[in-house]
């Protein structure tokens, strides 16, 4: 009975309701409780599961699995069902079902054309771009924070910059939507701080706050370096002001690194004073005092320009006497500090370098036991002890006569005791050594006379020679930049040249463009051309390329117009094109020998050849077009201001035809001639060559009409 209903019901394409299949069961089927939960089961069936269960499609007999599924399913209820497939029961089995087969098998077509094909091709090809254009990834697997890290470290090895700042605002930030961490920024902050970027640098900083990320040492380490690269060095000054008293509200404690960072800035922004401020605030802090400090110490010496020398010595002294043996920096540093700064004033000079160590320095230093300690106070007494010494004879009012004869013999260079003669020959370099005298390895005490010019200073710490055997006794080697010093001090002759010769065939170095320019300059300004010829010889034979540095030390001598266009004309024929230091060089020498006819001369070159004019030219310029105070054209003749009414004409009228160029705009292009890998920094500031050209004329108007108003002033 179960199987006629439900083959009924596949023939019409009905459903089966639970109530039908329990009528049709008999009574003990139904009774059984095994069947009752099978009947259940089929019950709470839904009428669309049921339809799809009992569809013709499901249960058709030609496909052999309804059937025996439907026999299978009769056996379990307890009826006794026939197998469908028995012929004898089912002999149109071939033909059962075959309307429904044809209803379900029925198929769609849709009309193609060519361009649809072409459609479908393009679309593939266009996916097939993208595959290529897109990195193939792992499903789920994106980059690091750290990853970044490693390919911005990358890039800034290699002076990309810009792309390391792309990869990390773009790709990081934007594309990847990564939670950057610290050493992110902290990376990007040092190659800003490298490059001189300070602006660049401290907006990092700033987003690194906004995000809630905690600075460390490296942080706060790149920024101080920041703020000492900075080519402006008053903004690199107020930021690390800012930046210091930031920390001190946060109590950080700073490292040995990051003062030192510190110390730099002060070094090269600031003045000693805060040098020596830092440092004792690293004292206090349990930090310890190396090479390294000493360093930067000497480099803030170089910024006093009128007795830096005698503050390095000092700060020299006190690195010997604190146990510290100086490196080649510091040898590097000293040597700087005597070529650019002068030593003061020779009597405060006699006192301080040439009196013995105070008692007090060496006995903390032996009572500390360390060899790195530093009375700091007394450090600073003996650097600032100009102003204090000034006070004390102002109040005193009244010096013995003792003391005046004292200070009358220390302005002469005579040795004080017989025991210890002085022999003064700074050529070869066997005079008096300073160096020597903080060691306590030289007897007796001189006074030091007037130190006049770069050599005497050299002189004053054993001259080329003398210095060099004091780092040879201290285990160092001299590098290509002590050598290039000592050839921009040395006494000018070929002797001195061939001395540092051998000591570079010696140490294996190899010199190059610089050191060679250093030796024409040092023979140009005392007047010995042969020596320069000579040096040209030997960078010659040594296959040494000339550069535009080497042509704008050779101007230094062209004091004769002659001599000018034929330097001019040597640097046409070498491919070399003349810049503004070259002519300003020129214009030096000719201003000076009041030849106006040379400077009109150059002039008109710098015209052909669209040199712009610097600030330092305009003022070359400036003062050579002005009348003497006392010389008036109509009372008498000077035959070297003949031709200074004709040259002051012409300069109004070159004046308003050449634009001005500014300090900034000069450090550019510097920098473009030396490293043509900053080519791209020309146009930073987003501005057009004719809009700069158009700026730079509006300085040069304001200068000119300043230096006017001066001039009128003065006369008046």
């Amino acid at each position: 009975m179960l199987t006629s209903v439900v083959s009924s019901c596949v023939r019409n394409r009905g459903t089966v309701s639970a109530p039908s299949i329990m009528l049709a069961l008999p009574w003990s089927v139904r009774k059984s409780s095994h069947s009752t939960a099978n009947l259940v089961r089929i019950a709470f069936f839904s009428q669309q599961q049921t339809s799809r269960l009992l569809t013709a499609n499901l249960w058709r007999f030609p496909s052999g699995f309804t059937a025996k599924s439907l026999s299978l399913s009769t056996a379990a209820l307890g009826g006794n069902v026939p197998d469908p497939s028995d012929s004898r029961d089912l002999p149109d089995r071939e033909n059962f079902g075959s309307l429904s087969v044809d209803m379900s098998s029925r198929k769609w077509f849709r009309k193609t054309s060519p361009d649809v094909h072409e459609l479908r091709y393009r679309q593939e090809e266009d996916k097939e771009q993208e595959d290529q254009v897109k990195p193939h990834r792992r499903p789920g697997r994106r980059n690091t924070a750290y990853w970044y890290f490693l390919q911005c470290k990358q890039l800034i090895k290699e002076n990309k910059l810009q792309e390391a700042l792309d990869m990390f605002s773009r790709d990081m930030l934007q594309a990847e939507r990564l939670q950057p961490e610290e050493f992110n920024y902290s990376v990007l902050i040092g190659g800003c701080g490298r490059a001189g970027q300070l602006k660049q640098a401290f907006k990092l900083y700033n987003d690194l706050k906004k995000r809630g990320l905690e600075a460390t040492d490296a942080t706060y380490t790149a920024l101080f370096n920041a703020c000492a690269e900075s080519p402006s060095k008053e903004a690199g000054l107020e930021q690390a002001l800012k930046l210091e008293q930031e920390l001190r509200r946060k109590n950080y404690p700073l490292s040995t690194i990051t003062y030192h960072a510190l110390l730099k800035t002060h070094a090269l922004t600031n003045h000693l004073h805060a040098c020596i401020h830092t440092l004792r605030e690293m004292l206090q802090n349990g930090h310890v005092v190396t090479q390294k400090t000493f360093h930067f110490l000497l480099m803030a010496c170089v910024n006093d320009k009128d007795a830096g020398f005698r503050l390095a010595l000092q700060v020299w002294r006190q690195m010997l006497n604190s146990g510290i043996l100086p490196d080649s920096k510091n040898y590097n540093l000293l040597l700087r500090t005597a070529r650019d700064c002068g030593i003061g004033d020779p009597a405060l000079a006699t006192n301080l370098l040439l009196r013995p160590a105070q008692q007090s320095e060496r006995g903390n230093l032996s009572a500390s036991g360390s060899k790195n300690a530093i009375d700091i106070d007394l450090l600073e007494r003996q650097l600032f002890i100009q102003a204090d010494h000034l006070s004390e004879c102002n109040q005193d009012g009244r010096d013995t006569e003792e003391d005046s004869l004292r200070k009358q013999d220390m302005t002469q260079l005579i040795p004080v005791r017989q025991s210890a003669p002085v022999p003064v020959n700074p050529a070869d370099g066997a005079g008096l050594n300073l160096l020597d005298i903080f060691e306590d390895k030289v007897g007796g005490v001189i006074s030091l006379g007037s130190v006049d010019g770069v050599s005497d200073r050299l002189a004053l710490i054993g001259g080329p020679k003398g210095f060099l055997d004091k780092m040879e006794a201290n285990k160092l080697s001299p590098d290509l930049r002590t050598l290039t010093l000592l050839a921009d001090m040395m006494e000018p002759g070929y002797t001195s040249l061939k001395m540092l010769l051998k000591v570079a065939k010696k140490q294996k170095i190899k010199l190059d463009v610089p050191f060679f320019n250093s030796a024409i300059r040092t023979a140009v300004r005392s007047g010995d051309p042969e020596g320069a010829k000579a040096v040209l010889s030997v960078m010659k034979q040594r296959n040494v390329s000339v550069n535009v540095q080497t042509f704008g030390c050779l101007a230094l001598g062209c004091e004769r117009q002659k001599d000018g266009l034929q330097l001019l004309k040597d640097m046409e024929a070498a491919g070399v094109r003349p810049n503004s230091h070259v002519f300003s060089a020129l214009i030096g020498r000719a201003a000076k020998r009041l030849d106006y006819v040379y400077l009109k001369t150059i002039l008109k070159t710098m015209k052909s050849m669209e040199v712009w004019p610097t600030e330092l030219i305009i003022q070359q310029l400036e003062f050579a077009a002005q009348y003497p105070l006392s010389y008036n054209q109509y009372k008498s003749r000077n035959n070297y201001l003949v031709h200074i009414d004709g040259f002051r004409g012409y300069y109004h009228q070159w004046l308003k035809e050449m634009p001005a160029v500014s300090k900034e705009d000069e450090q550019v292009q510097l920098k473009m001639e030396t490293d043509s890998a900053l080519v791209k920094t020309d146009a930073a500031d987003g501005l057009t060559e004719s809009q700069r050209r158009q700026a730079a004329a509006a300085r040069r108007v304001k200068v000119h009409i300043k230096s006017k108003n001066s001039t009128s002033d003065r006369s008046a």
